[in-house]
């Protein structure tokens, strides 16, 4: 999905939303079904792998393309950061009752029941959403005939998107290493059952926070909001190691969920000023991509630290991610600074394109 999801992002802001959902979502339904009925059927681990790739890779990208259709109706307008608040809360909710609805079909209907009720959701809500036409935003094919195609330009090339996407890589660690750290706490503790809740503590700091971050008038530009934001979470993530009790690793879990919405909800803001309008698409799925990679990357490492060391090694992982992740956002802070209309400004090695605002 990682890997993928940026090409889907592409191709919508080139042809349209709908011409990318359509096909997608009947790729990934398929793909889901192939996998499900190879693991019922005990096939070998390589198809199960092979089944995995194609299922991932078409999982329709609708939180990016909604994030699009809110920064082209709400252009330069301060309600752009409430609305990416409300899509942060929106998804992390998501995340809180997924996993728990999907674990109650899996033991309580049947083991394929969770991939089953997937693929039906995905299915009905792809198709859904590609039918509102009217708050698609113009793609390539629409803004050619007036003068504005971007020629294929990818929104990578747009410095400060870099520096977003390894943020967004430092979040995604957040994630995966909070993930396994606390099932390996619990574990440990002789009381796996409090996983659930200690995780619940974590999204719901995100969630409320998301909510605070929504509601507030911000004077605060979101450059520098994203650094106070980025600082704050990796001196959260920074105690977690040492937390050796429930209550204490669920407070300190708490206020790490409540330090992550504003760094995600700001960064997804800053690409309305620092993209143009028919990358948007791209550049959203370019951050959620990061995430997920993150996240990948984070539950491999964090799983083998946890299973070697215990429990503290694992949560080290999310340090290490955000630390590294706000050297660079820091170092590189002058690239997420939006240009003022007219300028010229580098699109890439060795070219250069006049960015002019309508």
């Amino acid at each position: 999905m990682a890997l993928f999801a940026p090409q889907s992002g592409k191709l919508a802001d080139r042809f349209g939303q709908r011409a990318v959902l359509l096909p997608g979502v009947l790729v990934h339904t398929a793909s889901g079904a192939v996998l499900t009925a190879l693991a019922l059927t005990g096939a070998p681990l390589w198809a199960l792998f092979a089944a995995a790739v194609p299922t991932g890779a078409s999982v329709p990208q609708v939180g990016p393309m909604v994030r699009a259709r809110w920064a082209a109706k709400l252009e330069g307008s301060p309600l752009m950061s409430t609305a990416a608040a409300f899509e942060s809360v929106t998804d992390e909710f998501t995340f809180v009752v997924g996993p728990v609805l999907a674990t109650a079909l899996c033991t309580g209907v049947h083991p394929a029941a969770g991939l089953a009720a997937e693929a039906a959701l995905t299915l009905v809500g792809g198709l859904l959403f590609a039918a509102q036409k009217g708050t698609q935003p113009a793609h390539d094919r629409i803004t050619a005939g007036h003068g504005r195609r971007r020629g294929g330009t990818s929104a990578l090339s747009v410095p400060g998107v870099r520096v977003l996407v390894v943020a967004f890589l430092g979040i995604g660690t957040v994630f995966g290493g909070m993930q396994v750290s606390l099932t390996a706490f619990t574990e440990e503790i002789g009381d796996p059952g409090a996983n659930g809740l200690m995780y619940g503590l974590f999204a719901a700091g995100n969630m409320l926070a998301g909510i605070a971050v929504g509601a507030i008038a911000w004077k605060t530009g979101p450059r520098r909001r994203l650094v106070l934001g980025y600082t704050a979470l990796t001196a959260a993530t920074s105690v977690l190691w040492a937390a050796h009790s429930v209550v204490l690793l669920g407070a300190v879990g708490l206020v790490v969920g409540l330090c992550i919405a504003p760094a995600l909800i700001t960064g997804f803001t800053l690409v309305e000023s620092l993209v143009p309008a028919g990358a948007r698409t791209e550049a959203f799925t370019w951050l959620t991509g990061a995430v997920a990679l993150g996240q990948a990357a984070a539950v491999t490492v964090a799983g083998r630290l946890a299973d070697a060391y215990g429990s503290s090694a694992g949560f080290l992982v999310p340090l290490g991610g955000t630390a590294l992740a706000l050297l660079t956002v820091v170092a590189l802070r002058s690239r997420l600074e939006a240009h003022p209309p007219g300028r010229t400004i580098a699109r890439g090695i060795g070219h250069r394109v006049p960015v002019t605002v309508d």
